[in-house]
């Protein structure tokens, strides 16, 4: 009967222990998710992963931080698409104190469910620029400069351009107009979704215009200035917002604030997807490939160039090739190999060099910033890869004009001792430290130096050393 007691009490315990343990897993947390930089491939996949995590977690919001300049089209599409989609609230907030959320960040502010910004930060400057001929999908790329006519896009300057985005049709080819009108009814389609101020936004794509972060506030383009993430919390706690066609309340007190770093599928993306990184990637496939062939044996530089060259063609799919650039570059490389064999004084060398700078420069040019290939990088690789190309190759164009040391051909000439009398026809000889049917028309005595003329299957041919020498 004493026992009845204590064995109660471990009972209660181990029911208290389990309830604070569901207490403690059933607790809200707020996930942030930080974006610093363009928008790539690499941004998208980690975005894309950290809301369906925050999903799961059933979190009650999801802080996005941005700072960027923009990014890809495809890559911000696909973040709006899974923020449109998440059963989670997201609030796009555009922080710390002087980042920007220019060209795609802006389509992303609009997308989230609360739009908040940090002070002393900016937004806009949405005007699609046209990424090439090696453009993704075709579709509009948002960037932070307009396509023609400058700084505004050649239109701020009119003074009748109505806030609607009604001006008359601004010179350009029909496919800018296509693009501008697509993006600016993108835009306005979110702004409509999330009750936002549309007329400005239409002026973002159409007339590249930005804003501070106390003009989006009276503009109705954002809904809250936050100095930080805790006091975006204090600030959206009890707000009711629409997930999905359903009302919700946020309770944000005293939740629990987890952020979630990019994982390593999330940052290998992000950097082969580089340009200047994909690039070099490129090129470090086709010089190894072009040393194995030159060279083959080694092994080493062929797998290294195989797998570089897989790793850039990933890269490239996500990216906005140009395919003349990289004609261009194709070329420039075919012309620096063709120069170590053509006697041309320089001229093919020099104009394969010249090639493949301009191909460099065409080969990935957005326009977004962080989205092309600096001259730091093309400069240097350009020169390096003639100086490349012209030393394997000469080494390779040596390697074929000298003798040949194996086979039959490395017996010709060689000197050996007889070894044995014999007067013509057969003997044998020590040659090239092994014993060998030897061949002569002449008499030979043992000892004698002789020098192979010629072989017949495991038969040399010789003559006596001395009369060769005469």
């Amino acid at each position: 009967m004493d026992r009845l007691p204590i064995m109660r009490a471990l009972l209660f315990g181990l029911l208290l222990l389990a309830g604070l343990g569901r207490a403690a897993a059933s607790a809200p947390t707020v996930v942030v998710l930080n974006v610093d930089g363009a928008i790539s491939p690499g941004t998208a996949d980690y975005v894309v992963r950290g809301l369906k995590s925050a999903a799961g977690e059933q979190s009650q919001l999801v802080v996005l931080k941005m700072d960027t300049p923009g990014g890809l089209d495809t890559a911000m599409r696909q973040v709006i698409k899974q923020i449109i989609a998440s059963p989670v609230p997201v609030a796009a907030f555009v922080a710390p104190e002087g980042a920007r959320a220019a060209s795609a960040g802006t389509y992303i502010l609009y997308a989230g469910h609360i739009a908040a910004m940090a002070p002393a930060t900016n937004l806009g400057a949405a005007t699609p620029i046209n990424i090439g001929i090696g453009g993704i999908g075709g579709q509009p790329e948002p960037g932070n400069q307009p396509q023609k006519g400058g700084k505004d896009g050649g239109q701020e300057k009119n003074k009748d351009a109505s806030p609607t985005g009604g001006a008359p049709p601004a010179p350009g080819s029909a496919m800018e107009h296509k693009q501008i009108n697509d993006a600016a009814a993108y835009i306005r389609s979110l702004a409509q979704m999330r009750g936002r101020n549309i007329e400005w936004a239409e002026q973002a794509v159409r007339q590249a215009v930005s804003l501070t972060a106390d003009e989006a506030l009276k503009l109705k383009v954002i809904d809250v200035i936050a100095r930080d993430v805790p006091d975006l919390l204090r600030q959206l706690d009890r707000r009711k917002v629409n997930v999905l066609g359903l009302e919700r309340t946020l309770d944000l007190k005293d939740v629990g604030i987890v952020t979630l770093e990019p994982d390593w599928r999330s940052r290998l993306l992000s950097v082969i997807a580089d340009p200047s990184i994909a690039y070099l990637l490129m090129l470090a496939g086709v010089f190894g490939l072009f040393f194995e062939f030159s060279n083959p044996g080694f092994v080493l530089p062929g797998v290294v160039g195989a797998i570089s060259l897989l790793l850039a063609l990933f890269a490239f799919q996500m990216l906005p090739v140009n395919y003349a650039g990289l004609g261009l570059i194709v070329l420039g490389l075919a012309f620096m190999i063709a120069e170590v064999f053509i006697p041309s004084f320089g001229v093919v060398g020099i104009g394969g060099v010249i090639a493949f700078m301009i191909g460099s420069v065409m080969l990935i040019d957005t326009g977004i910033p962080g989205y092309g290939i600096p001259w730091s990088v093309i400069v240097p690789v350009a020169l390096a890869s003639a100086l490349f190309i012209f030393v394997v190759a000469g080494m390779a164009l040596k390697s074929w004009k000298r003798p040949v040391v194996t086979g039959r051909e490395q017996l010709i000439g060689i000197s050996g001792e007889v070894l044995e009398d014999f007067d013509g026809g057969d003997g044998t000889a020590q040659v090239h430290g092994e014993t060998w049917h030897i061949r002569s028309r002449q008499p030979l005595v043992q000892g004698q130096k002789v020098r192979v003329i010629g072989r017949d299957g495991l038969v040399l041919d010789v003559e006596p050393e001395e009369e060769r020498n005469e």
